[in-house]
């Protein structure tokens, strides 16, 4: 009897192989114990501490911790200015005529009465000398004429003459004096002329770009056929001073603050005191000069409801250029005894700004507090905190009223990296909540 034939599809079958599902298995295992190990049982000083011990982790939160102090807190305004020149002006000729030379060079510092430029001076010493010669042309007839006037009164007093030619002669001789003045009077003028053609600085400060050169007529509108290029003119010529200069030591700066802000500033002017000013670069990082507030307008815009106000500076380091845009910053006041915290140790929720105090027991108690003046990385607290009090400063994202936390030295001071950006009262908060966004 023949045996019979095996299946053909079980002899297809060939055995499971399970072991690479297992090693498989086996890794992740490894993997999440390893994961485990480092971010549940690393460092107390890293980030991932900063988490641990949070909403059902183990262990108590790592947090930086400051302590709130008192200490005098300015208070700044803000606002957008533009340099001014303390004396600008335009070097314009006063006579018309040749430019003979240009004696100062472009960007140097200039003083009052220093010469600048001289224009040919051979026509006005000529005129000079004809005025000159007419004068004497003229006090020789006045002499001839008050000579025949002594004569003709002495012949009046012999009876040998009339009283009517003495008269003629007397007025002849005013005539001749009146005459005379004038011609001194020419005179003075033709040789102011001639003084002109030195071309002084009529004050001291930094000199522009010539805008003209030598050889070119000038007249007492400026330099004549200008390029547009160098005047920045439309069309093909214009007139052009010889040169501009702006005294810029001291220097201005306009800027205008909001009429509700004012009222302190200018009863501070009105008292004689001048609030201290800072100028700051574009990037308000930086400060460039500081100086004293020197006057307010007599008007309010009634287009931007704001008052322009005027600051000046030394500048000795010639940091602020006319025409230049820097952010100003003026100390309306200072608030003695202020409390103050970083303001990292600040945050805003639902019900407002709070901040959380570590209590007994390195526990941590939410204090609803009420921010004031924000300025160089600190924040005013009007309640809700008192000197002495230990606040959170960073790891407030991880805690809730009653946790328990573990206070780490701090990465760098708080507020010590940060610029200097001065706020109005109440506007931190504000600031915040943006942030938190």
């Amino acid at each position: 009897m023949t045996p019979p034939s095996p299946d053909p599809v079980a002899r297809s079958r060939k055995p499971v192989k399970r072991w690479p599902w297992l090693l498989a298995f086996v890794l992740l295992v490894a993997l999440a114990a390893a994961i485990w190990w480092h971010t549940g049982r690393g460092g107390a000083s890293g980030p991932a501490a900063m988490r641990r011990g949070g909403f059902g982790m183990a262990g108590p939160t790592a947090v930086t911790a400051a302590t709130v102090r008192e200490q005098t807190v300015p208070v700044w305004l803000s606002a957008l200015g533009t340099v001014t020149p303390h004396t600008l002006a335009s070097v314009v000729p006063r006579v018309a005529g040749l430019l003979q030379s240009v004696d100062f060079h472009q960007g140097q510092k200039v003083r009052a009465g220093q010469l600048l430029a001289t224009i040919d001076p051979r026509p006005f010493r000529i005129a000079v000398e004809q005025a000159l010669a007419q004068r004497e042309q003229t006090a020789a007839q006045l002499a001839g004429a008050r000579s025949d006037l002594e004569r003709y009164e002495t012949l009046l007093k012999q009876d040998a003459i009339s009283a009517q030619q003495v008269a003629d002669q007397r007025a002849t001789v005013a005539q001749l004096k009146a005459q005379l003045d004038a011609n001194t009077a020419a005179l003075d003028s033709a040789r102011l002329q001639l003084q002109w053609t030195r071309i002084t600085a009529p004050v001291s400060g930094i000199a522009g770009l010539r805008q003209v050169d030598p050889g070119n007529m000038v007249g007492t509108s400026g330099a004549l056929g200008v390029s547009s290029a160098t005047t920045g003119t439309t069309g093909g010529s214009a007139a052009a001073p010889i040169v501009t200069i702006a005294q810029v030591q001291p220097i201005e700066v306009t800027f205008a603050l909001p009429q509700s802000q004012v009222g302190p500033l200018l009863r501070q002017l009105a008292a004689g005191r001048h609030a201290t000013v800072q100028a700051w670069d574009a990037s308000d990082t930086h400060m460039l000069a500081q100086g004293s507030l020197l006057a307010a307008d007599n008007q309010i815009s009634t287009a931007t409801g704001t008052l322009s106000l005027r600051a000046r500076f030394d500048n000795p380091q010639l940091t602020l250029v006319p025409n230049e845009f820097v952010n100003v910053r003026v100390l309306e006041r200072s608030i003695e005894h202020a409390l103050v915290v970083p303001s990292t140790a600040v945050a805003v929720g639902a019900g407002g700004d709070y901040a959380y105090v570590i209590a007994a027991g390195d526990t941590v108690r939410m204090h609803h507090v009420k921010a004031g003046v924000a300025w160089d990385g600190l924040t005013q607290v009007l309640g809700g905190l008192a000197a002495g009090d230990r606040v959170v400063t960073a790891g407030l994202d991880h805690l809730r009223d009653g946790a328990h936390v573990k206070v780490v030295p701090a990465q760098g001071t708080p507020g010590a990296s940060a610029p200097r950006q001065p706020h109005a009262p109440g506007s931190g908060a504000a600031a915040r909540a943006a942030a938190s966004h």
